[in-house]
């Protein structure tokens, strides 16, 4: 890579925390950051997972990473884990916020519990993180960027979506009202929309009948490959997204056009 775009893109120096690293995107956020030269942390319930991950991540790149349980439903949990993370690695000046949950169901049979599960987890506890992370990085003095993974179902809407994607169009509105509010401190928050990446939420339903002939029906044919979304938390990951914020950016291959 030429000196120019490693001056634009390159992490190094800078601490970067992932909530919900143990699988799927959030665990590909991980490597990614590492290898692009940030300090790591991994944050998930499955302490296991990531602490494997973590010995993997820096096998691989020669990084610093630590691994730290953290439970977004919980504000003790999210406190305690930027605690670590500002303890052994310093403060995080990148927080990927991308714990998450699905409970697809029909509106007529969606259940409070699954709702109060899925908002305390998607919404609530983005905005945990979302507002510890703000607050340290106010502290420090040296801003930020926080990246929270939304969904192209925070844009449009599908069948059997109707708790999730009511949480993820929050998601995408939270977003905006923290950028607002913070970019005077250099704080920077935005939002990527994935469309449908096959993860541990929706293999099942992406390798079905109706999952498949979903994507024959998408834009592109197809689901998107994880790699695929690497490029775009990055760029608004860099301080060359410094004057980049209160967006809402789907990865989608024009998925989200058609649902508009």
């Amino acid at each position: 890579m030429s000196d120019y775009l490693n001056g634009l893109f390159s992490l190094k120096g800078q601490v970067a925390l992932v909530a919900g690293a143990s699988s799927g995107i959030g665990a590909e956020f991980a490597r990614a950051l590492s290898k692009a030269g940030a300090d790591v942390v991994l944050g998930a319930r499955r302490k296991d997972r990531i602490e494997a991950l973590s010995v993997e991540i820096a096998n691989e790149t020669g990084g610093r990473t630590l691994a730290v349980e953290l439970d977004v439903t919980s504000r003790e949990s999210v406190e305690k884990a930027f605690e670590k993370a500002k303890e052994m690695l310093g403060v995080p000046t990148i927080v990927c916020n991308n714990a998450g949950i699905a409970k697809p169901n029909w509106a007529l049979e969606d259940t409070e519990e699954d709702w109060d599960a899925t908002m305390n987890t998607n919404l609530k506890g983005m905005w945990r993180v979302g507002q510890v992370a703000a607050k340290l990085m106010l502290e420090n003095g040296k801003g930020g960027s926080i990246i929270n993974t939304a969904s192209i179902l925070g844009l449009g809407v599908g069948p059997q979506q109707l708790t999730y994607a009511t949480s993820k169009a929050a998601v995408v509105q939270m977003t905006r009202a923290m950028a607002i509010e913070w970019q005077r401190w250099g704080i920077r928050v935005n939002a990527i929309c994935p469309g449908y990446f096959k993860t541990e939420i929706n293999d099942t339903f992406l390798d079905s009948e109706l999952g498949q002939r979903m994507l024959a029906q998408s834009p592109a044919k197809r689901a998107g490959q994880l790699q695929e979304l690497v490029p775009a938390m990055l760029m608004l990951a860099s301080p060359a997204s410094s004057f980049t914020t209160g967006v809402a950016l789907p990865v989608d291959g024009a998925h989200s056009v058609r649902l508009a």
